[in-house]
């Protein structure tokens, strides 16, 4: 498997514009957020589990753990301990959603619309295609490109 340097410089080099960095810099949380969005209502709860922690048993806390475990794990302690991080955020506004009167499902759906399509622009404006067009993994390597942008420290040379 690549290093995190190695999938980071691969992905960088389809993001070079400035402009398509800023839509990134959007758009890559905003997708992350609305596909767990997704599956946060497909828990323990709907199986009939009246636990507590019933709710929070889902398809997008299992989906977190998964990604952490069998892909970060294998970039090194950074790049967990910043997804954790990410993704507990991601989580956070997942809930806020889901307890103001928004529709939790209904509002990923077009946030998960509208995010994509800006991506897609931002391409355009780059002149390159996805990165993930050529290898599926670079949809798990953006968030951390996106960290990295942030001032994040990731990569290990």
């Amino acid at each position: 498997m690549r290093s995190i340097d190695e999938f980071l410089n691969e992905y960088g080099k389809t993001h070079r514009n400035p402009r398509n960095q800023l839509i990134h810099f959007v758009c890559v949380p905003v997708i992350l957020i609305s596909s767990l969005a997704f599956g946060w209502p497909l828990s323990m709860a709907m199986l009939g589990s009246e636990a507590a922690w019933a709710p929070y048993v889902n398809v997008a806390t299992v989906a977190s753990i998964l990604m952490l475990a069998a892909f970060y794990s294998r970039l090194g302690w950074r790049a967990v301990a910043a997804m954790v991080v990410f993704l507990g955020v991601s989580i956070a506004v997942i809930m806020a959603v889901e307890s103001s009167p928004l529709p939790l499902i209904w509002t990923a759906v077009i946030a998960w619309i509208a995010a994509w399509l800006v991506q897609l622009i931002g391409h355009n404006i780059e002149g390159a295609k996805p990165s993930f067009l050529d290898d599926l993994v670079f949809l798990l390597i953006g968030p951390l490109f996106v960290l990295e942008e942030w001032g994040v420290p990731l990569r290990t040379k």
